[in-house]
């Protein structure tokens, strides 16, 4: 198992609160890896085995428990009696119909620490909400970071293998599966990740029977990455290709693709107005590896993907991100966390005019502006705006 120390830490800071940990992601992205981490962290601080509950609902053990009776009944032959602390580690709670009053229940009636992961958002909204509204904190994660690639893979931050490596980072993605697999099979790994997120995730879970459909969203989604898109556009699109749909089921099938963490919607923001837009949002992927999986395997494109890779990234480091307004002008991203606030512009080329830069010098506030490249420039900066390499950006601590 590959230590992931960033998530393992917010576990244990946490360790001691009444809140429930709720680790939510794509499928893949190491939901299950993290809790062994943290259940071999619980056994080093001299937890008794016994008081340490770990259930995988897609194991062969407990696949068979899939309703609220059969959950609190095999709870009831686990949990010891003798009031100590226990610590309920549930992996892919989703596949329990009614887990959430159980899960209360415990909360309510025992001294417990209780951490689960589920790959649908759907699990956070409805029953859940309404029984621990204000009870359970979020830690979304992630396929690996370009450090954390960097560190599966042995290579130095500062080695010259870095760029060649971030090449294969943006081109398969860090799923760690893909990460640590021959390259032969990367592509092989990568399709069955991609079918297991739709038809599971999204399509079984929702009754989808069309799936012709979906996965040509899909495909114009990964396609158009960093684009601004709206349903109208995808039914046009897929109709020019001999695909009927409607409006109706396209925004459906969006919110599928939210709630099975494929496909993030971004939202555009008014600077000026200081007020989101009812306009047409962007998209991002959560694996590049998954984006060239989806769109196959085709190349091109390359500022949308840097822009999609830059995205995910200011997700991971806890940033809410939109993509900004400003008159006429477009701000790719501002990213915000808690007084801070960062405006960044992506491009793979430096353009030979001031594009970039005038966009974001006309934004009078103090916060910070930065523009990412996908290409090493020896210019430090622009008009007073830093100018930072992806690759320098992706290992900045």
């Amino acid at each position: 198992m590959f230590q992931r120390p960033v998530y393992l830490n917010q576990l244990i800071q946490l360790q001691d609160s009444d809140f429930i940990k709720v680790i939510t992601g794509v499928r893949r992205s190491g939901k299950s890896v993290l809790l062994m981490l943290y259940k071999e962290y619980l056994k080093k601080e001299n937890i008794a085995e016994d008081h340490i509950i770990y259930m995988n609902f897609e194991s062969f053990e407990y696949q068979t428990i899939t309703t609220e009776e059969k959950f609190r009944q095999q709870l009831s032959e686990l949990i010891p009696k003798d009031g100590q602390r226990i610590y309920l580690l549930l992996d892919e709670i989703q596949a329990v119909d009614g887990w959430q009053r159980v899960v209360n229940g415990i909360r309510v009636s025992f001294n417990s620490n209780i951490v689960i992961t589920g790959s649908n958002a759907s699990m956070l909204s409805g029953e859940l909400a309404t029984l621990l509204s204000g009870r359970y904190i979020e830690i979304p994660i992630y396929p690996f970071s370009f450090a954390e690639f960097l560190n599966v893979k042995g290579i130095e931050p500062n080695s010259r293998k870095v760029d060649s490596a971030y090449n294969e980072y943006e081109k398969y993605g860090g799923f760690p599966s893909v990460v640590i697999a021959e390259e032969s099979i990367k592509d092989t790994i990568l399709s069955g990740i991609f079918d297991t997120i739709v038809l599971n995730d999204v399509a079984l879970r929702a009754g989808v029977k069309d799936v012709v459909v979906l996965k040509s969203m899909i495909r114009f989604l990964a396609d158009n990455v960093g684009q601004l898109v709206n349903a109208s556009k995808i039914v046009n699109t897929l109709k020019n290709e001999g695909i009927e749909t409607t409006i109706h089921t396209v925004n459906r099938y969006l919110d599928l693709l939210e709630n099975g963490y494929l496909f993030y919607r971004v939202k555009q923001y008014d600077i000026r107005g200081r007020e989101y837009l009812k306009t047409n949002g962007k998209y991002f992927i959560v694996d590049s590896g998954l984006r060239r999986n989806a769109v196959g395997r085709k190349d091109g494109n390359y500022s949308n993907r840097l822009e999609n890779i830059v995205y995910i990234e200011l997700l991971r480091r806890g940033y809410t991100v939109d993509v900004g307004r400003l008159d006429s002008k477009e701000i790719d991203f501002i990213a915000r966390k808690l007084d801070e606030t960062l405006y960044v512009q992506v491009a793979y080329e430096l353009p030979n005019n001031t594009h970039e830069t005038d966009n974001l010098l006309k934004i009078k506030d103090n916060y910070k502006k930065i523009i990412i490249t996908g290409r090493y420039y020896e210019v430090e900066q622009v008009e007073g705006i830093p100018i930072i390499y992806i690759v320098d950006w992706l290992l900045e601590e």
